[in-house]
């Protein structure tokens, strides 16, 4: 087996649930926070997947509740159109290589991710942000639960 494992559909390797586990660093400050909880992908009306994120994030020694949801909808031949719960445009995610790289431009800042699928329970991603507002590095472990 190699270092990347090969999805050939992403909605469908993504369905269920994660246990999730993420380290934040703000590259700027030195300041490092952690987030601890679950991803839930399950069916979204229309077609595709409501990804919902919960747990808690601590940083700066408070740990609070937090939560993020994201569209994952159809993309051609196994891939996936990433969107906020708005439906404003996130990014692609092409995970049929095992690892995908994907751009984000958040005003003056650039979101650069890099997806990368382990085995058929884990995968991983890391999220650079640079830019005025934000110097960051946020990486997360996806374990599926079973």
């Amino acid at each position: 087996m190699g270092e990347f494992w090969p999805v050939p559909d992403a909605l469908a390797y993504l369905a269920g649930r994660w246990r999730v586990s993420r380290t934040v660093r703000d590259l700027a400050s030195g300041a490092e926070g952690e987030f601890a909880g679950t991803t839930a992908f399950g069916a979204l009306e229309g077609g595709g997947l409501l990804h919902h994120e919960s747990g808690t994030f601590t940083w700066h020694g408070v740990t609070r509740p937090a939560e993020r949801t994201l569209r994952f909808l159809p993309g051609p031949d196994g891939t996936a159109d990433v969107r906020f719960a708005d439906g404003r445009p996130f990014h692609d995610l092409d995970l049929r290589p095992g690892r995908h790289l994907a751009d984000h431009p958040c005003a003056a800042d650039l979101y650069r991710g890099e997806f990368t699928v382990r085995d058929a329970d884990h995968w991983h991603t890391v999220w650079r942000v640079r830019g005025p507002a934000k110097d960051l590095v946020l990486r997360t472990d996806y374990a599926r639960e079973r």
